[in-house]
């Protein structure tokens, strides 16, 4: 039995969208592959945070990042479309904030504020019928309040007492500094009196010997008296 031509015409073209719509579809866990990191997970205030893309395809189309529960023109932050001279194109939510867009889907929010905290979507067009979303949640923290400095009154007689305190204790340590000095040297000079006053023993015997009178060679010893001859 022979297929007249005209339905094998229809046949291959219904073989053709077929196959165009099996190429296009997407299965739903495909979703997940797509992924956002934060670096670092908890931003503090001025703090540069990127918002990193896992997962996206090596060729795309573009890309757009929204700040906010819903993804439309009012909480668009920038569309980057690769290719072009100036990639980047700012949204209206971006206002006046400085954030840096990469060629990988991922974006630099520079000196990262509180108000900046919030949910950011991204939004990965790889064509016409297939795009994949990811989003993540940013809280940034603030930093903690220094206690102001406050100046309490001081009196006169505050101001006297330290001064005079400072003073006597000065006094005390110049004093005491004196003292040990002072009695350093009396210590001193008493142990070299005492050293050269001690006499020495053998000088003694030597100096007695010496002071005792010799007789002379030419003396003559006087005649012992006796009685007197009638």
């Amino acid at each position: 039995m022979e297929i007249p031509a005209g339905a094998q015409q229809d046949f291959s073209k219904s073989l053709l969208l077929s196959v165009s719509i099996l190429a296009l579809w997407v299965p739903p866990g495909s979703w997940a592959a797509l992924r956002i990191q934060k670096i670092p997970e908890q931003p503090q205030t001025n703090q540069d945070l990127l918002l990193s893309v896992q997962g996206i395809p090596d060729t795309f189309q573009d890309f757009n990042w929204y700040l906010g529960e819903e993804t439309y023109g009012g909480t668009m932050l920038f569309t980057y479309i690769p290719g072009l001279l100036k990639p980047q194109r700012d949204g209206s939510a971006m206002k006046q904030r400085d954030i840096i867009g990469f060629p990988n889907g991922s974006m630099l929010l520079c000196h990262a504020q509180p108000t900046d905290s919030g949910t950011y979507q991204v939004a990965v067009t790889i064509n016409p019928a297939w795009t994949m979303r990811a989003k993540t949640e940013v809280q940034v923290a603030e930093k903690p309040k220094e206690l102001p400095i406050t100046n309490l009154p001081v009196s006169a007689g505050i101001v006297a007492a330290i001064i005079i305190g400072s003073l006597a204790i000065g006094s005390l340590c110049v004093g005491s500094i004196a003292y040990l000095l002072v009695t350093r040297g009396w210590r001193a000079q008493s142990h070299r009196m005492t050293a050269t006053e001690k006499p020495e023993v053998g000088s003694s015997h030597h100096a007695a010997a010496t002071a005792a009178p010799t007789p002379t060679a030419g003396a003559r010893e006087p005649p012992l008296s006796g009685p007197a001859e009638p």
